[in-house]
């Protein structure tokens, strides 16, 4: 994501051809609660304006500060209303969608929020085209009408079906046009939106919410206000100030040996307790197909088949992730598992053996797996390390591992400098099409060089087109189970959140499920 960005150290289906209508509490400002509670986290807070932001820390900030039209409700992954009172697709092809706005919409300064300001925030977005914004993800849209302060009508240049999902996530926040600048970004530090909560101040070491008496939605704060303490990816400050009681909670950025500690760790009568989520990052090796040996189907095949995946979550990640056996991870619709089912779940080194001698392949395998812990944690050395390990234990590969520095990592792999090598990503909406897109389409992240014209020519289009999500579900599994016959790209493991807690704080499960939205207005504290 950010959230469109790889990363890797630890979002189902938008169902909107039919009429989205509001379901729910009552509307009206956020009702007052509890107490306030501090939070820690690892990420910084990049970005308080919404055309630039796209990194972890500033969509938290995003999805309790602004609203969208739509928003992912607790444990569920179809988009509902939130300033929109109701939103469908007008017609069959998913290329124009209609959302009217619920009334009485303001934004914390007291100004209303109307049709204009939603046409203003799309338009701003697209316009300045940051670098580091979200305007990727809005691409699709060809026009925007306002016939009414109540109506919004997207004109989209494809069939695009996950609109819905797109525009509940961050990129989808509603900015007031009097507030903000149509064609650059806002540099004041100030956010001004219509959400559950209002920013007061941030700063490099801190950020302080508290609750906005002018939301007009379906949630209910249970807290006076939230303050997030910055430790800029310091693990042992965060685990420290966890465990002196400075901060309720910490979320993003433990070790995965500080989380397994702190689960029994009693702090007088106030135990530390661990509480587990739902995730949806997702790790990957990658390989060039143009390489000289990666670009060969069976030392990749072999390569799948020799991976314990087993192994690596339990050594190398204290069991924080999963397996993944696809490239749609397990809670996202229209997940199967075919690597599982063509290469199995413990390592086969006969038929890594076999596939390679059919190829004619009767020497060692030199091959060399790149890493970058500057981007994907410390711990992804450690992991290529233990797969290179596998390799070679199999007698069949001399395997070996380069480490290299983030911005240079990225420029090899741009100029196809590397046969293998490791991406992570953390998706921006949890519907299938987010992980296979932006892998296998047009102009895709990977730079891997790998084109099947079935997936990009035929597959992808026709799931964008289809608005009832289930009814992609045949697509995505012919699409999965070409990928494991041709392994452009072997699926590693799955992260589990986590947010480890004093037990005095409730209401955290809320904030750690496959739509990655981190629900401020959930949490309470006693």
């Amino acid at each position: 994501m950010r959230r469109n960005q790889w990363l890797a150290a630890p979002l189902g289906a938008a169902t909107a051809a039919a009429l989205l209508s509001g379901c729910g509490s009552t509307d009206g400002p956020a009702a007052k609660g509890g107490k306030g509670v501090v939070m820690g986290i690892s990420d910084k807070v990049k970005s308080t304006d919404p055309a630039s932001g796209y990194d972890p820390g500033s969509w938290l900030l995003f999805n309790n500060v602004f609203q969208s039209l739509l928003s992912f409700p607790k444990g569920g992954t179809t988009p509902e209303p939130d300033a929109a009172q109701t939103c469908a697709f007008d017609g069959s092809d998913s290329k124009v969608y209609k959302c009217t706005l619920r009334p009485g919409l303001k934004f914390s300064n007291g100004h209303a929020l109307t049709s204009q300001d939603v046409k203003f925030s799309f338009e701003r977005t697209l316009k300045i085209n940051d670098a580091n914004g979200p305007a990727v993800i809005l691409s699709s849209i060809a026009g925007i009408d306002t016939p009414d302060e109540k109506t919004v009508v997207f004109r989209l240049k494809t069939s695009d079906a996950t609109f819905p999902s797109k525009i509940a996530s961050g990129a989808g926040s509603i900015v007031d046009h009097a507030e903000y600048p149509a064609d650059k970004l806002r540099t004041d530090g100030k956010a001004i939106g219509s959400g559950v909560y209002k920013l007061d101040s941030i700063n490099d070491k801190s950020a302080s919410f508290s609750v906005n008496d002018s939301y007009s939605g379906k949630a209910k704060a249970k807290n006076t206000g939230v303050t997030l303490k910055f430790f800029n990816q310091d693990q042992a400050a965060l685990k420290k100030v966890l465990e002196s009681g400075d901060v309720d909670f910490a979320f993003r950025g433990l070790a995965a040996k500080d989380i397994a500690g702190l689960s029994s760790t009693k702090t007088g009568n106030n135990s530390i307790e661990v509480v587990q989520g739902t995730g949806a990052e997702v790790q990957h090796l990658v390989f060039n197909v143009k390489d000289e040996t990666a670009g060969k189907l069976p030392v990749r095949k072999a390569i799948a088949f020799l991976v314990d995946r087993e192994a690596l979550v339990k050594d190398v990640y204290e069991s924080t992730a999963t397996s993944l056996y696809s490239i749609v991870p397990a809670g996202i619709a229209s997940h199967t598992t075919p690597f599982f089912e063509r290469y199995g779940g413990t390592p086969q080194p006969k038929k890594a053996e076999a596939v390679l001698r059919a190829a004619g392949i009767k020497d060692k395998v030199k091959i060399t797996l790149y890493s970058t812990p500057a981007r994907y944690g410390p711990a992804t050395d450690q992991e290529m390390q233990l797969i290179a390990k596998q390799l070679n234990d199999s007698g069949l590969f001399e395997a070996d591992v380069k480490s290299v520095e983030y911005e240079q990592y990225e420029k090899d792999i741009e100029a196809g400098k590397y046969g293998v090598y490791v991406k992570g990503w953390v998706p921006d909406y949890p519907d299938a099409d987010n992980f296979t897109q932006p892998f296998f389409g047009p102009n895709n992240v990977l730079n891997n060089n790998y084109d099947n014209k079935e997936i990009t020519g035929t597959i992808i289009p026709a799931t964008a087109a289809k608005s009832d999500r289930s009814a992609a579900g045949p697509d995505y599994t012919r699409l999965q189970d070409i990928v494991a016959d041709e392994v452009p790209i072997l699926p590693l493991w799955q992260g589990k959140q986590y947010a480890v807690t004093r037990q005095n704080v409730t209401g955290l499960q809320w904030s750690l499920d496959a739509s990655t939205i981190f629900r401020f207005w959930e949490i309470s504290k006693g």
